[in-house]
């Protein structure tokens, strides 16, 4: 499949960075394993490369160690459930690479980090009949998929916003507590929403109704680390 040089490379990346970094499912392949199983799969987007946790001694980990060949699929999980924008998947292609092992926080199990060593990115249109025109599959060229430009893309800050509320609503509470000068347990609720590279809208709920404020950060981030930086400072609480 060849480029169509009219297409807008930047464009194409950045929507399917943006459905690695919040799929809604995803699928592995592997060359000689026929039992994957996909539920217990926990998958992140380093700069544009798969890394997945498994357990050390399962057939993923060994696969890994062998260098074997892999395809994943990542269904989109971008905006509201049945948005247009879940209407599209990206498949990626290459040789899996075992990273090294780590412990879980949360118990004594060991895993394995497996990274995806990638030489092909495909981003396709779901509802595309099987024998759709090529547009509705797109190659993309693996050096603009792994354009640190795409680092804050859309769907790392949709994951990072929906973490934050679901993970962190006693940190945010807080933080709005301190900010209007209320009682913490008048702080009914905390909501992040709309965050950007240089911002984030901060809604919440107390006896007197419902409230909204726009933070504007000190400096527009440009990676992940900068992005979670600025946002602890300005909410002045203890986010991860």
């Amino acid at each position: 499949m060849t480029l169509d040089p009219g297409l807008d490379v930047r464009r194409i990346a950045a929507a399917a960075r943006s459905i690695l970094a919040c799929p809604h499912e995803v699928q592995l392949v592997v060359d000689g394993i026929d039992d994957i199983d996909d539920g217990l799969l926990e998958m992140q987007d380093h700069g544009g490369r798969p890394v997945l946790t498994c357990p050390a001694g399962s057939p993923l980990a060994q696969a890994a160690a062998e260098g074997r060949g892999a395809l994943l699929t990542a269904s989109s999980g971008l905006g509201a459930t049945n948005s247009p924008d879940r209407d599209a998947t990206v498949t990626l292609s290459g040789r899996l690479d075992a990273l090294g092992l780590e412990q879980c926080t949360c118990c004594d199990e060991v895993r394995m980090r497996v990274g995806l060593n990638l030489d092909f990115v495909l981003l396709q249109r779901c509802s595309a009949p099987a024998d759709a025109p090529a547009e509705t599959r797109v190659r993309v060229p693996l050096g603009a998929f792994t354009d640190p430009a795409h680092d804050l893309n859309r769907g790392f800050l949709q994951r990072s916003t929906e973490h934050a509320n679901l993970c962190h609503q006693g940190e945010l509470r807080r933080a709005v507590a301190a900010m209007t000068q209320t009682r913490l347990g008048d702080v009914l609720g905390v909501h992040l929403a709309d965050l950007r590279a240089d911002g984030v809208s901060l809604d919440w709920v107390d006896p007197t109704g419902a409230h909204r404020t726009k933070l504007r950060f000190g400096a527009r981030a440009t990676t992940a680390q900068q992005l979670g930086d600025l946002l602890r400072a300005e909410l002045h609480a203890g986010l991860c």
